[in-house]
């Protein structure tokens, strides 16, 4: 008999949580069951190793929540940084914090704690802001490549085609979009029969939990399949074009000065898509095998605490505009009147 984790268990949430190793394999062998709390394996099978993750993940989420944070910050405070590009980079590193903050603080909890147990609400919320945030971030991506597309390619017109206005409507049609392609996901993956409430992986990662389907669903496999495709392929291949573009109005400008700062202003940008889209196609453009999901824990690892660490380091290394302006927020410099800047 197929059953549904959309009801609430018949016994109350709280008793729930004691349940043990053996009382859950046989909960698994009934005909009908409706889960309301899951066990997550994450790297369970590998003790020695989860005080190692906990130090790596405690660190890079700290590092992400200050990096991150200070970026937003700067672009607040610091009147030089109200371009487009900073917009989208304070709207980015926003996303990061809410990726991070979505699986990082139970995946710690989980790593130090010998029974890894999540309720369906927190099931469901962190699916759904972890497919909300990287759904988002894969839309203004694309976004931030054109940006750099206008003020190369069009420099002249960028104030004009860049303006405050269209920045604002080109933020939100990334987050509406990242948002509603989210839920629609989410709502979907809820309403499936589940033979079980062991998912393998450290989060509430939705392929690992439609892993443990009863039976295999054609409306959800085409929609995911139909949402991988706008998400990933389309954006990056726009990503591509633009970049095509760019590059070949960079190889035609004539002084050395003008292709280094050129470069300079796109390298962290296709950086980070090269990071973040390795991590994805990886991750759900791929045959689906026992092997392949735990090379996906490593790789979902990475790609949800190492990335957003890296993506303010990186905008940061090369880009003297933001230098300039944590130091002038850490006091280190004098307020500078004016800069130049695309």
């Amino acid at each position: 008999t197929l059953y549904s984790f959309l009801y609430v268990l018949r016994l109350n949430e709280g008793s729930n949580t004691g349940i043990n190793i053996d009382e859950r394999k046989k909960m698994e062998r009934e005909n009908f069951t409706i889960w309301s709390i899951f066990f997550l394996e994450g790297f369970s099978q590998y003790p020695r190793l989860e005080v190692v993750l906990f130090v790596f993940s405690l660190v890079m989420y700290l590092a992400t929540l200050l990096g991150n944070s200070t970026l937003i910050l700067i672009t607040i405070l610091d009147s030089r940084l109200k371009t487009p590009m900073y917009l989208f980079l304070g709207n980015l590193s926003f996303m990061d914090i809410c990726y991070t903050s979505a699986s990082i603080p139970t995946l710690l909890v989980n790593l130090l704690s010998s029974q890894k147990t999540i309720i369906l609400s927190g099931c469901a919320v962190q699916m759904y802001l972890s497919l909300a945030m990287g759904s988002t971030e894969c839309v203004l991506l694309a976004v931030m490549a054109y940006d750099r597309y206008v003020a190369i390619c069009n420099p002249l017109r960028y104030s004009i085609i860049m303006n405050r206005c269209v920045c604002a409507r080109m933020a939100t049609v990334s987050w509406v979009t990242g948002c509603l392609t989210a839920l629609l996901e989410t709502s979907l993956a809820l309403q499936i029969p589940l033979c079980g409430n062991l998912i393998d992986h450290f989060t509430c990662e939705i392929l690992a939990v439609l892993k443990l389907a009863c039976t295999s669903s054609l409306l959800v496999n085409t929609i995911m399949l139909v949402v991988s495709i706008l998400l990933l392929p389309i954006p990056m291949l726009l990503i591509c074009i633009s970049y095509i573009f760019i590059l070949s109005t960079i190889l035609r400008i004539s002084s050395a000065e003008g292709r280094n700062k050129a470069f300079s202003t796109c390298g962290a940008h296709l950086t980070v898509v090269i990071l973040y889209y390795g991590a994805a196609l990886s991750m759900y453009l791929k045959p689906s095998s026992s092997k392949a999901q735990k090379i996906d824990k490593i790789i979902s690892l990475l790609y949800g605490v190492l990335t957003p660490m890296l993506n303010p380091v990186i905008y940061s290394l090369r880009n003297k505009e933001v230098k300039d302006a944590m130091k002038k927020l850490l006091g280190k410099i004098p307020l500078h009147q004016t800069h130049e800047h695309l």
